[in-house]
């Protein structure tokens, strides 16, 4: 379920909530070619099913980053800003990857917005998220992320 709020003060307002957790998407092995074809990553353990296979996770894996970059379409399911004119992301203050995101499986993110501070002009939110394996043990990623809103 997505938070919704109107401008600045009602963001200032749930600073250090749970913002729950998105929908489950499945990371494909298309999705994972056409991030290689992107960036160039071409690695055997992402690209080559067969070859992978044989390999150590058993199956070919998800980028890192790739894992990394579905947080945005994530979030956007847990919290709408509204009132304001512009949205950028500023960083990340700490990420890891736990664990690799096999072809197939399903991802999901769960988030809380650690903080609100003031910025010139706008705030800046630190979100702490786990992209979490459906049936995995362990989370693909756990990162803070930083973005900042313009009123």
């Amino acid at each position: 379920m997505t938070v919704t709020v109107n401008g600045l003060a009602e963001l200032k307002k749930i600073a250090g909530s749970d913002l729950g957790s998105s929908d489950w998407i499945e990371v494909t092995q298309d999705r994972i070619d056409t991030f290689a074809d992107a960036t160039g990553d071409h690695q055997w353990i992402h690209v080559d099913p067969e070859r992978a296979a044989a390999g150590p996770f058993g199956a070919p894996i998800a980028h890192g980053y790739l894992t990394l970059s579905l947080f945005i379409p994530l979030f956007t399911e847990l919290l709408d800003v509204q009132g304001v004119t512009t949205k950028v992301n500023y960083g990340l203050n700490k990420v890891r990857f736990p664990s690799p995101v096999k072809a197939g499986s399903r991802i999901r993110l769960a988030a809380r917005l650690a903080e609100v501070e003031d910025v010139p002009g706008g705030v800046q939110i630190a979100v702490d998220g786990t992209i979490e394996i459906e049936g995995g043990a362990k989370p693909a990623a756990v990162l803070q992320s930083l973005s900042r809103f313009y009123a």
